[in-house]
């Protein structure tokens, strides 16, 4: 005698997987453009780059979220993490002068759960479509036994499209130039095995008798650049920029220019969030460390010439983006970032 649904006795339930990509598609439709060949179903995704490049240039980025997942399955909150997978991805092709286009996600669980699938990548969906990307693709799998129970895995592949002489590169970059800083919107999603550390974060419990403002806070998703950023990459008014990861400031603007130069950062010159005062307290966290492991208040760095600094400031601030002059390029100073005034810690 044969054995009827002997996949979903083995832990894969194929049917709960069409229902999550029900639930899902209408979310995953809205992103889609005129460039979009393909909806959902097939075995490949296309998009067409069409006849507006002169010499296009395709970048792209993979990334996932991190241990802030580990926060998100705590809450039982999963509207927000999807955007988190979004801006790693988004904003890092931003920052080589590429418009984002569209991308895949990857989302591998213990077990098939329609709904919080759904909201997951519908999640991802309204982001992507905030970043100007269309989702194009994806894949949802389900391992029994790799996952502790209700935990997951997301991870996302984006591309972006340039003309080459649009790119973004550190060559550009010269002593004088103006460093502008975008604020982030909190911790963004690097460097929560510390965040968890300091805190004392062992368990969901641990997690869920955090006050609830301070929950709020450490889920707050990544704040996403296209929009306000791309039409300055467009009107060439950028020499370059750095996405302020993991390693901070002070590894990831040295990103953006020579080894000839330094840039110079002044305290005081932006809003540090509370919350990393409160991380850095409750750690007794030293500055490097601060330095090394967060974005301290500034999500994403612009390297403009000073006679295009009033123009980009404006336009920041026609899109409602706020903007701080933070420092400038100087000929090499010892490092690759150097710093002046007083440190907050």
């Amino acid at each position: 005698m044969t054995e009827q649904n002997a996949y979903q006795q083995a832990g894969v339930d194929i049917k709960a997987g069409e229902e999550a990509v029900e639930l899902m598609k209408d979310a995953v439709a809205d992103t889609y453009n005129a460039q979009v060949l393909d909806g959902l179903g097939g075995f490949g995704a296309a998009f067409a780059l069409g006849n507006q490049y002169q010499n296009p240039v395709l970048v792209s980025g993979a990334d996932g979220v991190g241990t802030k997942l580990l926060l998100a399955i705590a809450a039982d909150k999963h509207d927000t993490i999807g955007q988190d997978l979004v801006a790693m991805v988004a904003n890092d092709i931003l920052a080589q002068g590429a418009k984002p286009a569209f991308m895949l996600d990857y989302l591998a669980v213990d077990k098939m759960r329609p709904a919080v699938v759904a909201e997951i990548v519908t999640g991802v969906a309204k982001a992507a479509k905030a970043s100007g990307m269309a989702l194009i693709g994806g894949e949802s799998a389900e391992l029994p036994g790799l996952y502790a129970p209700k935990h997951y895995d997301l991870a996302a592949f984006a591309v972006g499209v340039a003309e080459q002489d649009q790119l973004l590169n550190p060559k550009n970059v010269a002593a004088g130039d103006v460093l502008i800083g975008l604020p982030s919107s909190g911790i963004h999603s690097n460097g929560y095995s510390l965040v968890r550390h300091v805190l004392g974060i062992q368990s969901d419990d641990d997690f869920n008798q955090l006050p609830e403002d301070l929950k709020t806070t450490l889920l707050t998703p990544t704040a996403l650049y296209a929009k306000p950023v791309w039409p300055l990459v467009e009107a060439g008014l950028l020499q370059a920029m750095a996405h302020i990861t993991g390693g901070g400031l002070t590894e990831n603007l040295p990103r953006a220019y020579e080894t000839t130069l330094s840039a110079q950062i002044n305290w005081g010159s932006w809003p540090i969030l509370p919350i990393f005062n409160t991380l850095q307290a409750a750690g007794q966290l030293a500055l490097d460390d601060m330095l090394l492991t967060f974005n301290n208040g500034l999500g994403m760095v612009l390297i403009v010439k000073p006679a295009h600094r009033d123009a980009v400031l404006a336009a920041l601030a026609a899109q409602d983006q706020a903007a701080y002059v933070i420092g400038e390029m100087v000929p090499y100073a010892g490092a690759g970032v150097v710093y002046s005034g007083d440190a907050p810690w």
